[in-house]
């Protein structure tokens, strides 16, 4: 039995939201991907689905979910929710909005009894938006009740979700993440984690899945491990989480890395005593981490693979400084992404580092549906330019990554209008030419720029920089792993600048289909 708080009842169908995309899948806990309309003007950037957090054994569960979930808030600001489980029952809390909108409040907590909870934050969208897909997910099966919190994306989940429509299966939600649930439901294999190793063994794509029973919490990541989830442990009882950071907020103690491939199950017995059972996955290949973790999601606290996020950053600014160099008398980030990557640079030049630009982190979405005259404020709303610092000088600026341009054209002619001489642009990752499919919210291939201009002059114009340069591949790479990219065996997962995808993408493959699926429209 679950207790619910929080949710609404869906209160309208509009078969006119179907997948607006041809090239549009299901992904974790929200619309479809590569639904282009969500990238307003001001919102050019990638976003990344989701961050998901677990305990199981200690008396503070859902409090130190909640904490966890605030270290992990840069992975998801539209949506937030925990499961708990206490004497018998499920405890559920889902909403829309921060973590702090809701989980600071006690009495939110307090309807989330027990020692054992898995947490989950959803990202911002412009899109439509559902309580109905808020995670974790919860289903009451035969072996019992679970709940399921899931980063990523399947890149079978709409073959899969067809198969199981089609054999009679009933499905709530828009979100990928509930075919896992059908697929446990429907194996016939005895305890509640075989069941759930025999459901992931039939997902392809990059995931990072928690899951929990009235026992057990259970971990899993994609055969490839595109998707990044660690474990850790506080005063002996053990947590997974999406980044390490999430680990430091409450003190924990990071063990490693859950293997790409591998299903971690951690149960409690009848002495109270806590055993952990490790499954490896039999088609596991060698780990290729989303490269995109170290560019932008990941924050730079973390260490992701192994790796400091700040300090790969930072040596991508320094290689893109030894790369791309430029006669300038001042180094200015694009806040907050760019940061390290220009302080590398600066130091890799020689050239000053100053805050030329000063961020706004108090707009939230506020001026998500705004009227013509804010729109024309461009990113001055979350971007002001320090002139003090600008005015007169020739301006290099770092940048993480470039999706469309549309921001950068913006934030050039700001600069400018605060009296700069020159403007020089410099970007600490390579071009974007593809769209992803694990789970990060790309725009279609032609929107992005990369793919609209014929040249990187061409691309220089458009933007309005006296000049534009990309960090290379094997610069990324270098400044990551500490070695080129091998084009035989990739060390990463980098198809967006390559198109080197590691994985099938059959829901791609079957897209004559994707006709036959009409999605709920709810205000609710």
């Amino acid at each position: 039995m679950i207790s619910h708080s929080g949710e609404t009842v869906l209160s309208s169908s509009d078969h006119s939201q179907m997948i607006r995309s041809a090239q549009s899948v299901e992904n974790s806990g929200a619309e479809p991907l590569h639904n282009s309309s969500r990238f307003s003007i001001d919102e050019d950037a990638l976003h990344e689905e989701c961050g998901v957090f677990g305990i199981l054994g200690h008396e503070d569960a859902a409090t130190l979910t909640a904490l966890g979930l605030h270290a992990l808030q840069h992975r998801g600001q539209e949506a937030a929710g925990i499961v708990s489980f206490h004497e018998g029952r499920f405890y559920s809390e889902r909403h829309m909005g921060l973590v702090g909108d809701h989980f600071t409040n006690p009495a939110t907590l307090k309807q989330l009894p027990g020692n054992l909870s898995i947490g989950h934050v959803r990202y911002s969208t412009t899109g439509e938006t559902a309580l109905r897909n808020v995670q974790p997910l919860f289903a009451e099966l035969e072996v019992g009740g679970i709940a399921i919190a899931h980063n990523g994306n399947f890149t079978n989940g709409l073959s899969l979700r067809r198969h199981l429509i089609a054999s009679g299966a009933i499905c709530q939600s828009t979100s990928d993440s509930e075919v896992v649930l059908h697929l446990i439901a429907r194996s016939r294999l005895a305890s509640s984690s075989d069941r759930f190793v025999d459901a992931v063994r039939q997902l392809e794509g990059g995931y990072a899945i928690l899951a929990m029973t009235r026992t057990k919490l259970i971990a899993a990541r994609d055969p490839v491990g595109i998707r990044p989830l660690v474990m850790g442990e506080l005063d002996g009882k053990p947590i997974f989480c999406s980044e390490t950071c999430a680990l430091d907020i409450i003190g924990a103690k990071y063990i490693r890395d859950v293997e790409n491939g591998e299903v971690i199950v951690c149960e409690t017995q009848a002495d109270g005593t806590i055993t952990t059972t490790s499954i490896k996955a039999p088609n596991r290949k060698p780990e290729r981490l989303c490269l995109f973790e170290y560019v932008y999601f990941a924050r730079p606290d973390s260490v992701v693979g192994g790796r400091n996020v700040y300090t790969a950053r930072k040596n991508a600014g320094i290689n893109l400084a030894k790369e791309a160099p430029i006669e300038a008398d001042v180094v200015v980030p694009v806040p907050d992404g760019g940061t390290p990557a220009a302080i590398g640079y600066a130091q890799a030049s020689g050239i000053p580092f100053e805050l030329g630009i000063i961020r706004n982190h108090y707009v939230g979405r506020t001026f998500i549906e705004p009227t013509q005259q804010i729109r024309a404020l461009g990113v001055k709303l979350k971007h002001s330019a320090n002139r003090a610092i600008i005015e007169g000088k020739r301006v290099v600026l770092v940048d993480d990554s470039i999706v469309r341009g549309t921001t950068s054209m913006k934030i050039v002619r700001m600069i400018r209008d605060a009296g700069a001489k020159e403007v020089h642009i410099r970007v600490a990752s390579p071009m974007i030419h593809h769209p992803d499919f694990y789970g990060i919210d790309t725009p279609d291939a032609d929107k992005l720029l990369a793919n609209q201009y014929p040249d990187l002059q061409a691309m220089c114009d458009y933007i309005g920089a006296d000049s534009l340069e990309f960090l290379s591949i094997d610069g990324l790479y270098e400044a990551v792993g500490g070695e080129k990219r091998n084009p035989k065996a990739p060390q990463f997962t980098d198809h967006y600048f390559t198109g080197d995808y590691p994985t099938r993408l059959v829901d791609q493959e079957e897209l004559s289909n994707i006709h036959n699926f009409a999605l709920l429209s709810s205000n609710g």
